[in-house]
């Protein structure tokens, strides 16, 4: 649907154009998100640019960020007019990076910095900041990899795959930016197209309440969490761990003594 113009009680539709007949790159548009990654994906951190560190391969993950879970988030940009084989390259990166560990994204972020010549040592506190944490949560860390695919139009194989794969749990996003023309100007209009926004949310809980299903049938790993108080303080989305770590220091803290909490503590 195209963008109109509002003038004078009359509409207008803008000029439609290509990324291509304007001499944008892809490189062109990788850069404006890298600075403005909100704009497809708000809640996000950009951890590295051109990501690829692995020896046996000469590919890079276009951006590679991280969101407010603290899980990675694979953007892969096209600027063609169908996005080629975009959904099948995310996926093999997805797959590469899914064992990142909190000091892989620190080290990667730091080079990032770096190359923008910013100071790489406030890599992690930048990290921890984004999260809300005080201190490193490794097992909390890249629980997942989401995929988010940017490119001017998508062409029905990668849609039909896009929806294939969401209802199998996988978490990956089609972000339509399409450039228009005003004035000699070039307007982008963002839209994510797959999964409609108004049932995003909705798909998410479905897969959650899959996933504490399976979990309560296998007897598998609990991955459930908790927000924990003391006094004044507010701990929120704890796992067992932390929340059992985070319950003996706020013993110690009001004069409990280790000796003690192991009289009742296993």
């Amino acid at each position: 649907m195209p963008i109109y113009e509002l003038d004078n009680k009359s509409i207008a539709p803008l000029t439609e154009i290509t990324f291509a007949s304007r001499n944008i790159l892809e490189q062109d548009i990788q850069e404006a998100l890298r600075s403005h990654i909100q704009a497809i994906a708000p809640d996000t951190l950009v951890l590295a640019e051109e990501f690829g560190d692995w020896a046996d391969s000469l590919r890079s993950i276009d951006l590679l960020c991280l969101d407010k879970e603290a899980n990675l988030v694979v953007v892969e940009l096209k600027r063609t007019e169908d996005g080629g084989h975009m959904e099948l390259q995310a996926i093999r990166y997805a797959a590469m990076v899914s064992n990142m560990t909190f000091a892989d994204a620190v080290a990667a972020h730091s080079k990032f910095l770096q190359k923008r010549g910013l100071d790489g040592t406030q890599a992690e506190n930048a990290i921890l900041t984004f999260l809300g944490w005080d201190e490193p949560r490794g097992q909390q860390f890249a629980q997942d990899v989401r995929i988010i695919l940017v490119s001017a139009s998508f062409s029905k194989e990668i849609t039909t795959t896009v929806l294939w794969l969401n209802e199998r749990e996988l978490d990956i996003r089609c972000v339509r930016v399409r450039p228009y023309e005003l004035n000699g100007k070039i307007l982008i209009d963002v839209h994510q197209v797959l999964p409609l926004p108004e049932v995003a949310e909705y798909q998410v809980q479905l897969r959650r309440k899959a996933a504490e299903e399976r979990k309560s049938s296998t007897g598998g790993l609990d991955w459930t969490r908790y927000d924990l108080r003391i006094g004044s303080q507010e701990h929120a989305k704890l796992y067992k761990r932390a929340l059992f770590l985070a319950a003996v220091k706020g013993f110690v803290e009001k004069g409990i003594s280790v000796l003690q909490l192991q009289q009742v503590l296993p």
